[in-house]
């Protein structure tokens, strides 16, 4: 079957060619011919060098470690919309559990068209359909595209697909109790949530609503602290999640960048501006000189504050509230950096 083309629609729900451009996309897709593989045959083995960016179309892939591990891979699911593992030499040995179609995309084809789309800051949105929007592939294009995931290892945004949890939930169900421990970080692939916090009287004040694509809970995750927030289901959804571990293997320590003190004044010279994510009281008491300050409670609705040209330099004592704050800051495509060891670290870590 291998002079058979892969059904655009199909090729569309991969990512990420689904981030291609109309152009680029019809470039791609005249290139992606399907391949059959039988039952029990290799895919691809360990230590492979082939350049090959493969999908699976059908069927089911078995994948084994080094270290024994063992996956498997059914069609459909959203591990199959991602390349099967994509490091080079191969890593895993990957072997047909049943009759399967998989398309083998040139990886340099591939990654051209990609840096192409990523330089010129086209649009995808008409590479879209209302089809691909319902099955999921908004959710995850969205969380691809964003500035923040280009920090990421392509190996890690694989893992974190093959090890997220799809949810069901409906409306009125608490996802986050605000003071609980933080466990999982959360990216809703449908519906609508809405953020609130309870005041020391009882009152519900509601703070802000998340839609497809947006994600939470990353702030308790990253500082080790208590959740600061309620989140409860606006609508019925469904909601993808990550367990601590996962996160921050995979997420936190690629979006964090640390600095010194020495090295942040040099940046602050240069341009950059120090922001203290401590609370206002904090900040009269010992705030850096010419700093300035929104409360890691506040950011996500101050955000839009903030300029994409500048580069912000963030701070609080230790540096667990800083952290939490930058990977906010460049989940959204802000340029954030940390103090290392916070101000009672001396910025020295």
């Amino acid at each position: 079957m291998s002079g058979t083309l892969v059904d655009k629609e199909l090729l569309k729900s991969f990512v990420p060619p689904s981030a291609l451009n109309a152009e680029n996309f019809q470039e791609l897709s005249g290139k992606a011919f399907v391949e059959e593989v039988v039952a029990g045959r290799a895919i691809f083995n360990k230590g492979d060098t082939d350049k090959k960016t493969i999908y699976l179309i059908d069927g089911e892939v078995t994948m084994t470690s080094d270290s024994g591990e063992v996956v498997s891979i059914r069609s459909g699911t959203v591990a199959a919309k991602h390349p099967l593992a994509s490091f080079q030499p191969r890593r895993h040995t990957a072997i047909a559990k049943s009759v399967c179609k998989i398309t083998r995309i040139d990886s340099d084809l591939l990654d051209i068209l990609m840096t192409w789309d990523q330089m010129s800051g086209i649009e995808v949105d008409e590479i879209h359909s209302e089809e691909e929007d319902e099955e999921g592939g908004d959710w995850m294009t969205r969380i691809l595209q964003s500035k923040a995931f280009l920090q990421v290892p392509p190996g890690n945004i694989q893992a974190m697909f093959m090890r997220i949890q799809e949810v069901n939930a409906k409306a009125g169900d608490v996802i986050i109790k605000q003071g609980d421990d933080g466990d999982f970080y959360y990216i809703i692939q449908s519906g609508q949530c809405k953020v609130t916090r309870t005041s020391k009287t009882g009152s519900e004040l509601t703070l802000a609503t998340l839609k497809d694509g947006d994600a939470f809970g990353e702030e308790a995750l990253l500082s080790d602290a208590k959740r600061n927030a309620n989140i409860i289901m606006k609508t019925d959804g469904t909601l993808m999640r990550l367990s601590k571990e996962d996160f921050n293997e995979l997420l936190k320590e690629p979006m964090l960048t640390w600095v010194t003190r020495e090295e942040g004044d040099e940046m602050v010279k240069d341009g950059a501006t120090w922001l203290d994510v401590r609370l206002d009281s904090e900040h009269k008491n010992n705030g850096l000189e010419g700093s300035i300050n929104i409360p890691l409670f506040m950011l996500r609705l101050k955000v839009a504050t903030l300029s994409e040209d500048k580069k912000y330099i963030l701070y609080c004592d230790t540096g667990r509230r800083s952290s939490a704050a930058a990977f906010l800051l460049s989940e959204r495509g802000l340029d954030a950096a940390c103090l290392k060891g916070g101000l009672m670290g001396g910025g020295e870590g």
